[in-house]
């Protein structure tokens, strides 16, 4: 049975067992979940032939999950996001807020409120394009490459690349 890889026989724990008993593997090298395994065995043994249970698996949608999953279908998305940024709102996250407050300033129908949303966030986009262009007259090229600008600046690194001494690299 140690030589098998089946999963039909026996279980990975019947298997690294058997291994230790018949000494192809020593108890020392033994993984770290078996002394655990050991300990606490679970109520029924897992085995591949066991039917499984027939547990109900609720889905869990949120009000703004509809609109959301509409607009990531028709509207193109080529920003860049920082998950480390907790300042900059994503272009999702200004759509559902804009469809939000729109939703409860005139209930206007579905797809209309779509769209009103839409025009004012691709409005809202413009003006902080220009906005940032008025400020600074620097040509941006793309957003991946000022968030890489961005990021090696917080690191303290240069922008033409990583502050290495090759003299202390290869002093021995």
């Amino acid at each position: 049975m140690a030589q098998s890889r089946l999963e039909k026989i026996g279980t990975i724990f019947t298997r690294v067992n058997g291994l230790i008993r018949a000494g192809a593997m020593k108890y020392e090298d033994r993984p770290i979940w078996f002394d655990l395994y050991t300990a606490f065995p679970p109520k029924l043994e897992p085995r591949f032939d066991r039917p499984a249970t027939d547990t109900k698996i609720k889905n869990i949608f949120y009000a703004e999950d509809v609109t959301r999953a509409k607009f990531h279908k028709t509207a193109k998305q080529n920003e860049t996001i920082n998950l480390l940024d907790k300042r900059r709102k994503t272009q999702t996250q200004n759509f559902i807020q804009i469809y939000e407050n729109l939703k409860t300033q005139n209930p206007l129908d579905e797809e209309k409120l779509y769209e009103t949303a839409v025009e004012l966030l691709a409005e809202q986009t413009r003006n902080s394009s220009t906005q940032n262009s008025s400020e600074a007259p620097v040509e941006i090229k793309t957003t991946l490459s000022n968030d890489f600008a961005e990021s090696l600046g917080k690191e303290g690194r240069s922008k033409s690349g990583v502050n290495v001494d090759i003299q202390k690299l290869f002093s021995e």
